[in-house]
């Protein structure tokens, strides 16, 4: 199921409404039953998944950030925890 949003002509609602690629999209607004238009939308973004997406293809226990001379959070010094968020 996607998400589609439209617009109503007629009362100027902006509404979302949840159907299979597959279905036509709507013609009459739920509420006052007047013409609508299916609107642009961002649609989802890109999503990684995994146990530390941000250090991808990376090997050891350093932190990815301190070669900008930072660490995880911002602080000066490393903490006890594992790298930049990993379990």
């Amino acid at each position: 199921m996607l998400t589609y949003e439209y617009e109503c002509q007629a009362c100027g609602r902006t509404f979302e409404w949840r159907q299979n690629i597959t279905e036509a999209p709507l013609e009459k607004c739920p509420e006052c039953r007047g013409p609508v238009f299916r609107l642009a939308s961002g649609g989802a973004g890109f999503i990684l998944k995994g146990r530390d997406p941000g250090r991808a293809g990376t090997r050891g226990d350093s932190c990815s950030r301190e070669s900008g001379g930072g660490t995880c959070g911002g602080r000066q010094e490393r903490c006890d925890r594992p790298p930049c968020g990993g379990e």
